[in-house]
């Protein structure tokens, strides 16, 4: 008996019947209901009859290497699945009943019977954790992990990410590599055991984003709340703008970059991407102690001196980019030695510190403008920056991953 097959069992006086999934623990079975929630089960009082096997093509290299592959068909590209944990990545632990990060590359591709026949896959694990504690460390091992995976032939690459950091690290994967292939981050806002998870959706629309003609880092997540689409927004473009909502993600400023059609796998772009071809360059390395400070009224400059020590400081100011009067002064002693990055609250638009005298005297001071980078990709551009650029400010002024644009009316 293994996760995939159908099993038939008695559990309280009732028949259960279902799909055998991976447990967390030793002591249950994990079984999935024709209504799509899961049900744990006491494995020593049960006495399970397996209808149907169902393995997926599955052949585990995992116990030796761990690494997991699947038979491979000449016919087929070679999409990279590489896990960081997150909730596409979740099971229930019925010993809490909380939903924890368990599933390993391999599991995933058990738990997602529908992306067999899609591609050829190469799965490995970079990081078993949610994504709040992703680090900088992590986005290196993940990109040096990706930049491997690519050299070793694979025609595209998807990341399983947990959503609440999911666009800092596809921005920082976007700085860290010039990709020849796609890149494409998805994950999951509802758990697996839940009838409204997102999982299979996403993922298997993140595959067939994987292997299209663009050699982009990108993120892949329900464009509405319908399961017929999945929006594809630029990795340094994107937000994650509702807590909960399968269709969380947007891209600022624009429609998503392009969707792909659930039913028939079918992707397309509205804007030119950059195409495939060449090969993977690394800037692998981000820099520690970049902060950000959010302005408000009333806010003591005081606030600055905690961080002016660090690394950098992106400062996200109202507006075009403005901050009190009384924050210059302090943010002079600073931007010499500390290289200090104004952006913006307002959800879209550009700062430009040169409309009014706060923002002169801002630039006066020492302030590096950000353009229409987003607060948090620009937190994330710097760190990669300070690592790997000799003119932080220059680098700050241009745009490397698409992060930044020429026009801050809407476009399509």
């Amino acid at each position: 008996m293994h996760p995939g097959d159908r099993i038939a069992l008695d559990r309280a006086g009732e028949s259960v019947e279902g799909v055998l999934l991976p447990s967390s623990t030793d002591d249950h079975l994990v079984v999935k209901l024709e209504s799509g929630y899961n049900v744990g089960i006491d494995r020593a009082s049960a006495d399970p009859e397996v209808l149907a096997t169902d393995v997926h093509d599955v052949e585990s290299a995992q116990a030796e290497t761990g690494e997991s592959e699947v038979a491979f068909d000449d016919d087929l590209p070679t999409i990279a699945l590489i896990s960081t944990g997150g909730t596409i990545a979740s099971t229930v632990d019925y010993r809490t009943g909380a939903v924890t990060a368990q599933f390993d590359a391999e599991d995933v591709l058990r738990a997602v019977p529908e992306l067999a026949g899609r591609a050829n896959y190469r799965g490995r694990v970079v990081a078993n954790i949610l994504s709040e504690n992703m680090t900088p460390e992590v986005w290196a091992e993940l990109a040096e992990a990706i930049a491997d995976e690519i050299e070793a032939g694979a025609d595209g690459v998807v990341v399983m990410h947990g959503t609440d950091t999911m666009a800092y690290t596809a921005s920082a994967i976007a700085f860290a590599l010039d990709t020849p292939v796609p890149i494409v981050f998805t994950g999951s806002q509802r758990s697996a055991d839940r009838p409204s998870s997102d999982n299979v959706m996403n993922a298997v629309s993140a595959v067939e984003a994987a292997k299209s003609d663009a050699a982009e880092v990108l993120i892949c997540m329900h464009e509405g709340s319908s399961d017929d689409r999945c929006a594809l927004h630029r990795g340094t473009r994107a937000r994650k703008n509702h807590t909960s909502r399968r269709d969380a993600f947007e891209t600022v400023g624009a429609k998503p970059i392009g969707t792909v059609e659930y039913a028939t796998g079918a992707v397309e772009y509205r804007r030119p991407v950059d195409e495939r071809g060449g090969e993977i360059d690394r800037a692998i390395g981000f820099e520690d102690g970049v902060e950000r400070v959010t302005f408000a009224p009333g806010s003591d400059p005081s606030v600055l001196d905690a961080v002016a020590d660090g690394a950098g400081i992106v400062i996200e100011g109202t507006g075009l980019g403005h901050v009190n009067r009384t924050w210059i002064d302090r943010i002079d002693s600073i931007a010499p030695e500390t290289p200090v990055v104004m952006t913006s609250q307002c959800v879209e638009g550009r700062v430009c510190d040169r409309v009014y005298d706060t923002g002169r005297d801002l630039l006066a001071a020492g302030v590096v403008e950000g353009g229409d980078t987003l607060p948090e990709t620009a937190t994330v551009k710097l760190m990669w920056a300070l690592a790997n650029r000799a003119d932080v400010p220059a680098t700050m002024e241009e745009s490397v991953a698409g992060e930044r644009t020429d026009r801050s009316v809407p476009w399509t």
